[in-house]
């Protein structure tokens, strides 16, 4: 996701958004995972030279990526979305007060699984799939995908509040989906997310998905299994929480009771409370198509002391 909570900082973006056959460029990419520069100059009839004063503005703004890759015919660029999402806040406020943290998907501090499950390296499985014991394996912190049937994985949150200071918004993304044996586009699964224990919602992954490579998948890892996931936003603030926008509980941050001294525990899960019980997977930075891992926004008040 990319988040613009000042208006002077997106002028890039808002820039390269004025054009119409930008606008296609990323309607095509967000449909096709990935295009070169000769897919995307065909299929706008667009020369070679045209698309590539599009691609170069829609890169500097940073919302496509590019990678050079050795294709059969050559080197090639391929182009992908750097996000999917692209929130605009145009509250005014002290854009100071909040925190980013990236908690790699592997260092979760405590978790459940039941088979089929696995995890593994951008450079190789760790273990063996579907035995759960490889989960305490100390190689797990290098995680960048984990897969589970039915259980849940729990990350701690870092407070960094000081005493005069007191939560607002907690944000966090994640590419996430469901669990197949192998990949199943249409599997649908209830996937419940939890704040210090408390349910704040859930959301139902549509799938499993498989159909295409994932863009930032090693070049190990196989094809009959998944790929990607889909990238969500959960917001917990004083008005409810939400996921990509949509309430999913009247739960608020007040209601959690958090301050400056509170722990904070995360909790991504499947149990027999899910009607579609069909399990989770979770991406980190070199695995899906967004490469990042969990990341969580912080958004605080400082009060006069």
């Amino acid at each position: 996701m990319i988040y613009i909570n000042d208006l002077m900082s997106g002028i890039d973006i808002f820039k390269a958004l004025s054009s119409e056959i930008r606008i296609q460029i990323l309607e095509l990419l967000a449909k096709h995972q990935a295009l070169n520069l000769n897919d995307l100059a065909t299929r706008l009839n667009l020369s070679n030279g045209a698309i590539t004063m599009h691609i170069k503005k829609l890169e500097e703004s940073g919302l496509i990526e590019i990678n050079t890759s050795v294709g059969k015919h050559g080197i090639q660029k391929l182009c992908y979305l750097n996000k999917d999402k692209l929130m605009i806040d145009l509250r005014k406020k002290d854009v100071s007060n909040l925190y980013e943290v990236e908690l790699q998907v592997g260092h979760y501090s405590n978790y459940q699984v039941s088979p089929t499950c696995g995890l593994a390296t951008k450079d190789s499985i760790i273990g063996e799939f579907d035995d759960p014991r490889y989960f305490a394996d100390p190689r797990r912190i290098d995680s960048e995908i984990l897969w589970l049937a039915e259980g849940f994985l729990e990350y701690r949150i870092p407070n960094y509040l000081k005493p005069n200071q007191s939560f607002r918004e907690i944000q966090l993304s994640m590419e996430i989906g469901s669990e197949a044996p192998g990949y199943c586009d249409n599997y649908p699964s209830d996937i419940y997310f939890y704040l210090n224990g408390i349910e704040i919602g859930y959301w139902t992954s549509p799938g499993d998905f498989g159909d295409a490579k994932g863009a930032f998948n090693p070049d190990w890892w196989p094809p009959h299994l998944n790929q990607y996931g889909m990238l969500k936003l959960i917001r917990i603030n004083k008005e409810g929480s939400f996921i990509d926008g949509c309430r999913i509980s009247d739960v608020t941050i007040d209601q959690i009771n958090l301050d400056y001294k509170s722990e904070l525990t995360f909790r991504i899960a499947v149990t027999d409370k899910s009607v579609n019980k069909r399990g989770l997977t979770i991406y980190g930075k070199h695995f899906g198509n967004y490469s990042q891992d969990l990341l969580v926004r912080v958004l605080y008040d400082v009060h006069e002391e």
